[in-house]
């Protein structure tokens, strides 16, 4: 009994310890006393931490680095990919689009027959007005033929080979057209110019020539079946000191921008020029 009564005690001793620990704890009392002691040791943790992850980073950025612009190259070239894609649906969709228009005024116009041609390009002389279609004698394409889009006169066929042809606008300089105005009931010619301008002329002094007003193939001369629409009168110019008045004429083709345009296969043209005096 004397031998277990220090062990007794050292025991009691503790516990007492612990329990005193337990309540300044819950008391708040040990809180200073366990942030000086923790603090250095978070502060350790955290500097340790820091400098694991800059070793982390330099080891594993460069790599990183590489495979986003690996990845930003491939996504750079699908977009190239899809630009490209998108430019050539939306030029397929415009030729559609024309196309389409010219099946609906070759649906309209029945008393004509037609060979659609597409564009190849045009003459870059500034001093004619030409473009090539891709449309030739194996086709049934003559010197002469009438060409029309749905949005009015554009020219004639001027030369042929077995697979293409080209056209003579009516912007050309060295184009004469009769026409006729069409509220007016009458007769007049219209040329082209080296700026690409269509000029009427030949129009009486007397005659009440206005804008807006519209002007048709007559028929007259043969080179052209009557009625397609040539254009507009968009400005008149009238002196008294000259026999006739002129005008300016606006054609709603886009010269410029042809795709594709209808040749009138069934029209056949007569050359009346050794026909008159002086020729």
């Amino acid at each position: 009994m004397k031998q277990q009564s220090p062990q007794i005690w050292q025991t009691a001793t503790l516990g007492l310890v612990v329990v005193g620990i337990i309540l300044l704890a819950l008391g708040g009392y040990l809180a200073p006393a366990l942030r000086t002691v923790m603090d250095p040791v978070v502060g350790v943790q955290g500097w340790l931490s820091s400098r694991f992850m800059a070793v982390y980073e330099f080891l594993t950025v460069p790599r990183d680095v590489a495979s986003l612009r690996q990845r930003n190259s491939e996504l750079e070239a699908e977009v190239a990919s899809l630009q490209t894609q998108i430019i050539q649906l939306e030029q397929q969709l415009r030729e559609a689009e024309v196309l389409y228009s010219l099946l609906q005024f070759r649906q309209q116009n029945l008393q004509n027959q037609y060979v659609a041609a597409r564009v190849l390009g045009r003459d870059t002389s500034p001093y004619v007005q030409y473009i090539f279609v891709d449309q030739g004698s194996d086709d049934g394409i003559r010197h002469g033929m009438p060409v029309v889009t749905q949005e009015g006169l554009v020219g004639r066929v001027d030369a042929v080979t077995a697979k293409a042809a080209r056209v003579q606008l009516i912007t050309d300089p060295n184009m004469v057209v009769n026409v006729r105005l069409e509220s007016l009931n009458t007769e007049a010619q219209l040329t082209g110019s080296l700026t690409g301008d269509i000029i009427l002329d030949m129009v009486s002094q007397d005659v009440p020539l206005k804008t807006g007003e519209l002007v048709l193939t007559s028929g007259l001369g043969g080179g052209y079946p009557p009625n397609i629409l040539v254009g507009q009168v968009v400005s008149v110019r009238k002196f008294e000191t000259d026999l006739f008045q002129t005008a300016t004429v606006q054609s709603r083709v886009d010269f410029a921008n042809l795709q594709a345009v209808l040749i009138i296969t069934n029209f056949r043209p007569v050359d009346v020029t050794p026909l008159i005096p002086g020729n």
